[in-house]
């Protein structure tokens, strides 16, 4: 599948090669639904900064122009995650899985699938609950007759970030990809019941984008499991470029080092 459009100017794909014992973990980190690495290649940078080997993917159809996602589905932005841990992989790396909502998603997702191949999980403001409304509802019958929406239409928030700022996300939303998304929700929450690595979950008490009930009700669901919470006070949806970066950057890194580095 083939983009019609440029990438913008920083939504490219992002790697480095690590340094140092921390080289030896890989940390692939997935942006969210209409997102771009705009929003996650600081958390790239930082964890590549503190020795981490790191791949930021983006996702297809994703940093160019929302036609381009139009034809693209959920299987299409899991595998491209997939194939960057695999490749993390065969590179020697024991790999952790980062994503900031449908990213975070994602990471859940092949975190259940994939135990052989992922050490930890971090997810962060993910979406995994059934999205509520009528527009919710009516999507199944809406996208045979509606090629796209506003991305507010949607229930996605322009720059939900409270610190301010642009991460370039689409305006406009394509009903059929992200209804590919809604439908895998059941199943990635059926799989929950699955999880064996540990993970991580990061949330937003003031997401505007994805309800931060989301994020509760999965730490609930995994209760009994190796699950860490963290709240991010400061932080809206995009919380990869808000007031918490730091702190979020810190409890990422302690949790690669607890679950994939030497000592583990």
């Amino acid at each position: 599948m083939t983009d019609r459009h440029p990438v913008l100017a920083g939504a490219e794909p992002w790697s480095a090669e690590g340094t140092g014992a921390r080289g030896a973990v890989g940390v692939v980190v997935s942006h969210g639904l209409t997102g771009n690495p705009i929003s996650t290649r600081p958390l790239g940078e930082a964890l590549a900064a503190a020795g981490f080997s790191v791949s930021v993917v983006r996702l297809p159809g994703h940093g160019t122009a929302w036609r381009d996602m139009a034809p693209t589905r959920y299987a299409d932005w899991r595998a491209e995650v997939e194939r960057a841990i695999d490749a993390l992989r065969r590179a020697g790396k024991k790999v952790v899985v980062v994503g900031l909502s449908m990213g975070g998603t994602l990471a859940l997702d092949l975190a259940c699938a994939r135990p052989d191949a992922v050490a930890g999980a971090v997810s962060i403001n993910p979406a995994v609950l059934d999205r509520e409304g009528l527009l919710a509802r009516a999507a199944p019958v809406l996208e045979k007759i509606i090629p796209v929406v506003p991305a507010g239409a949607a229930g996605l928030v322009k720059n939900d970030i409270a610190k301010g700022g642009d991460e370039k996300a689409y305006a406009y939303v394509p009903v059929k990809a992200a209804n590919s998304l809604l439908r895998e929700l059941p199943r990635i929450r059926a799989a929950l019941a699955e999880l064996r690595v540990p993970l991580l979950v990061c949330y937003s008490p003031q997401d505007h984008s994805v309800p931060p009930r989301n994020s509760r009700a999965l730490i609930e669901m995994l209760a009994g499991k190796d699950v860490t919470e963290l709240r991010l006070e400061r932080s809206y949806h995009v919380a990869t470029l808000d007031h918490d970066f730091d702190l979020l950057v810190e409890r990422v890194c302690a949790f690669c080092d607890r679950v994939a580095g030497p000592g583990e």
